[in-house]
């Protein structure tokens, strides 16, 4: 990875204070802060200076070498007003979109900055939809004594009839932008994704904290698209969706732009809620490559790492590399691969993965690949399964390794589906049914696993389909059962060194 560039900003210094802004919270600044980007970016560019106070704008348009920087105490508070949100139209490489503008936005820029201290409110309580079951029954009757809409169904509740039909814009959005900093501030409370770099070029997000309400509906936290040279460092995340997570576009459209996330560094981040705490996918469709995440917290969030695609989608996910990983109280996977994702949270999707026939389609270019993985001093304490590998009948998981891996968890690891799978040093603490589960698994080794003594059983398989299991360096007297071998399954498809 080479050295990702930071912008270089003129030294020029503007405060808004001084240009006819009002941080009285009730006047719109809308036009003052345009104007004094603008004033700045036909300088050459400089420092717009946001001093404490609550600054009341409707959405503020970014220009090359112009840095935002909000000091201690100051609030923007980007208006409810969905009026004041006129639509643009971007183009990712020849995909051209259409919505209403972002709180921030910047489109074919260079050296851009947003610094400093103070908080990002995007107004999303104008904009998002909430869903009934994830009320107590006294929040929804809140919620619709309000106002706003329902749905025909009655079980999703609109802030207004407005925002049911516009596309919710993402907190920031920033297109075909190089040379770019976020550092410091807050950003929170999104009308749908709260940071989104698009096709951008050396990105730096640095000590940044991104918030939502746990119930946020699509209210991720950072969602790299296309982007390449990106560095995520010592930011704080507690979202209603996805904390960070690496994407390139859906199905056809993805897969024309052919731009894949790439060279990206997650380092030293912490995560409180969400539905994962790092996440590739769904929208993986181009490709994403060369990722180091390393020395991340998550607490509570309902996956842990978390990858997930489907048929339609294509793309290849490959070279990813996770280190030093600490996860508490996770509701569902620890590590979780799932290739049948349909747009449901981790806690909504049911059904058990050992039942069911998996039917086999064949491979094209719609198929999504994951391969060359690896997992190292991971340690999760508290989640319902311990690690699922999903793959595809028609395109199996290849090159998944973990080493030195501890879980606590209720169920151990699934794998179905799955090509090369290597783990070295694996301990799983499960306190319910066998250890390992093993469906459609070929070439697999488990080199030192360790389980807690009085198991169901070390290892389960299921049909006649698993082929090339090692076990080594493993003692398999400590469960109740060695193997249990049902649909077919058999002792020759394992080999116990």
């Amino acid at each position: 990875m080479t050295p990702v560039k930071e912008p270089s900003i003129p030294a020029r210094v503007m405060n808004l204070g001084d240009v006819g802004g009002r941080a009285d919270g009730r006047t719109l600044d809308t036009e003052t802060i345009a104007k004094a980007i603008s004033s700045l970016a036909e300088k050459g560019g400089g420092k717009l200076v946001i001093p404490a106070g609550i600054w009341l704008t409707g959405p503020v348009r970014l220009q090359s070498n112009v840095e935002l920087h909000l000091e201690e105490g100051a609030l923007v508070q980007f208006t409810s007003d969905i009026k004041q949100y006129p639509e643009v139209t971007f183009d990712v490489k020849g995909e051209k979109e259409t919505r209403l503008m972002s709180p921030l936005y910047g489109d074919n820029l260079q050296n851009v900055a947003v610094t400093g201290h103070g908080v990002f409110d995007g107004a999303g309580e104008a904009w998002r939809p909430v869903k009934k079951y994830k009320m107590t029954a006294n929040q929804w009757k809140q919620l619709l004594a309000s106002g706003g809409v329902l749905e025909d169904n009655g079980a999703i509740w609109w802030p207004s009839e407005e925002a049911r039909k516009d596309r919710r814009p993402v907190l920031l959005k920033l297109v075909n932008c190089r040379n770019v900093l976020l550092e410091g501030v807050t950003f929170q409370n999104s009308p749908a994704w709260n940071l989104n770099p698009t096709l951008c070029e050396n990105v730096t997000i640095r000590d940044v904290t991104v918030r939502n309400p746990w119930y946020s509906q699509n209210g991720d936290g950072l969602d790299l698209e296309h982007c390449r040279n990106v560095i995520v460092r010592s930011s704080r995340f507690d979202v209603g969706d996805d904390a960070i997570c690496l994407k390139s576009g859906a199905n056809e459209k993805g897969r024309h732009i052919g731009a894949p996330t790439e060279n990206v560094l997650v380092e030293d981040c912490v995560v409180y809620h969400g539905h994962g705490g790092v996440t590739i996918g769904s929208e993986m469709s181009g490709g994403v490559r060369n990722i180091r995440v390393n020395n991340c917290l998550f607490m509570g969030t309902d996956v842990g790492l978390r990858f997930k695609s489907q048929r339609g989608r294509g793309g290849v996910v490959e070279k990813i590399y996770i280190s030093n990983v600490r996860m508490t109280d996770i509701a569902t996977d620890a590590i979780g691969f799932n290739m049948y994702y349909s747009g449901q949270a981790p806690l909504d999707a049911q059904g058990d993965l050992t039942t069911g026939e998996m039917k086999a389609v064949a491979a094209s270019e719609e198929t999504p690949q994951f391969r060359d993985i690896y997992f190292d001093d991971i340690v999760c304490r508290g989640a319902r399964s311990a690690i699922v590998l999903q793959g595809l009948p028609e395109m199996p998981l290849r090159g998944i390794h973990l080493k030195n891996v501890s879980i606590t968890a209720d169920r151990g690891l699934v794998c179905m589906d799955a090509e090369k799978v290597t783990c070295e040093n694996l301990e799983i603490l499960n306190s319910k049914g066998p250890v390992v589960n093993l469906f459609d698994t070929k070439n697999a080794v488990f080199d030192h696993l360790t389980y807690p003594k009085g198991a169901e059983a070390v290892i389960k398989a299921q049909g006649d389909k698993n082929s090339g299991i090692v076990i080594e360096n493993t003692d398999l007297k400590l469960a109740a059962k060695d193997f249990i071998l049902t649909s077919g399954a058999t002792t020759n498809a394992f080999r116990v060194k």
